[in-house]
């Protein structure tokens, strides 16, 4: 699995001429209400094995946490299903809100 930093993902994001990743947000519901990167699926941590068919297992998936610890296990979980491109957010939401988006809550 790689990491990515909040700056690189908001670049690949923002660039057309790439295959758009599968933002998975693995945090709670309360945490996701308090912010999130627009167009993240909502998957808490403890519902991804009940849940793996919502997700494309040929496109790149980005997981994302509040700092980039239960994201890199969800991480390796997918990896072990057979996901072949896993990207950790490094930092995880509250890098992304200091790095790419000030105005984004933070907890």
């Amino acid at each position: 699995m790689q990491d990515i930093t909040a700056p690189e993902l908001a670049a690949w994001l923002a660039d057309p001429s790439r295959v758009q990743p599968q933002l998975l947000d693995v945090r709670e519901p309360w945490e996701i209400e308090t912010c999130s990167i627009r167009g993240a699926v909502a998957m808490p941590m403890q519902s991804v094995p009940a849940r793996l068919a919502e997700l494309d297992d040929d496109k790149p998936v980005v997981c994302i946490c509040h700092h980039g610890v239960r994201s890199a296990q969800v991480g390796h979980y997918l990896e072990r299903c057979g996901f072949a491109s896993v990207i950790n957010l490094a930092g995880g939401i509250h890098a992304w809100a200091e790095e790419v988006d000030p105005d984004m809550p933070t907890y």
